[in-house]
C-alpha cells in the first residue's frame, strides 16, 4: 500500500515541479501549481492502472507455467486478477485524490457519482488488453520491453502531464484520435470540474473498450491451446 501511493507521488511532484513550476503549464485559468498536481494526479490515477496490468500480463502466463499444464485450471484468470489489483489501487488513490480536492478547493462534487460510468469501459479495455498481451508473451518472450516502448509513447500522447489546450493545431487529430483522450478528460470532468461526462467521448472509448475486450479474449481463447507445447 505504501509504494502504492508513493509512487505516483514521487511522479507528480517531478512532473508539477518541471510543467507547472519551470515551464508554466496550467490546466484551465488556475496558476496555482497544486491545482496542477491534482489534474495531474487525476489523469496518472486510470494510466497507472491500466500500464500496471498490461506490463505485469506479459509474464504472468509464463511465471505461473505449472498452472499451463492444469486443463481444469482458468487461465484467462491469471491476467484479470492483475487487471482488478491495479484497478483496486487506483479506487485508493481515488479516494486520496477526492481528500486533496476537498481540502484544497474545500468541495466535493456529486458528479463523482459518474464515476462508475467511467471505470467501466476502461475495465473492459484493460481486460482486453491484458488478455492479448498475456497471451502474446507466451510466444515473444522479449514482449515486455516492446510493451514499455509503446505504454511510454502512448502516455506521452495522451494529455496527462499537460492540458490539451497546450497541443498545437497540427497534432491535435492524433490526440483526438487517441482513445486514452476522452477518458483522462472525462475522470477530470467528474471528479476535479464537477461536470457530467463528455458523452460523445466516453461513446467513443466505450467502443474502443468493447472491441479491445472481445478481440482480445478471441486472441486469448484460440492461442491458449498452444501454450503448454510453447512453455
Amino acid at each position: 500500500m505504501i509504494w502504492t501511493l508513493l509512487t505516483p507521488i514521487v511522479m507528480i511532484a517531478i512532473f508539477t515541479i518541471i510543467f507547472a513550476g519551470i515551464f508554466k503549464a496550467k490546466f484551465g485559468n488556475s496558476s496555482s501549481q497544486w491545482d496542477y498536481a491534482l489534474y495531474l494526479f487525476c489523469g496518472l490515477l486510470p494510466w497507472n492502472a491500466f500500464q500496471e496490468s498490461v506490463q505485469l500480463s506479459s509474464t504472468t502466463i509464463v511465471g505461473h507455467a505449472n498452472l499451463v499444464k492444469r486443463v481444469v485450471f482458468p487461465l484467462e484468470t491469471l491476467p484479470i486478477s492483475l487487471s482488478l489489483a491495479a484497478i483496486t489501487n487506483q479506487m485508493f488513490g481515488t479516494i486520496v485524490l477526492l481528500v486533496a480536492v476537498a481540502i484544497l478547493r474545500n468541495e466535493v462534487h456529486a458528479t463523482i457519482l459518474f464515476l462508475p460510468v467511467v471505470l467501466i469501459p476502461q475495465l473492459l479495455a484493460t481486460f482486453g488488453f491484458a488478455w492479448f498481451v498475456a497471451s502474446v508473451g507466451v510466444f515473444i518472450r522479449d514482449i515486455v520491453q516492446g510493451i514499455g516502448l509503446v505504454l511510454m509513447a502512448w502516455m506521452y500522447l495522451t494529455p496527462i502531464i499537460y492540458p490539451e489546450s497546450l497541443v498545437p493545431p497540427a497534432y491535435r487529430s492524433v490526440i483526438n484520435l487517441n482513445p486514452f483522450t476522452p477518458l483522462v478528460r472525462n475522470y477530470r470532468r467528474v471528479l476535479i470540474e464537477g461536470l457530467a461526462p463528455d458523452w460523445y467521448g466516453l461513446a467513443f472509448f466505450s467502443v474502443f473498450a468493447l472491441i479491445s475486450f472481445v478481440i482480445g479474449y478471441w486472441w486469448f481463447a484460440r492461442t491458449r491451446k498452444n501454450f503448454a507445447d510453447v512453455i
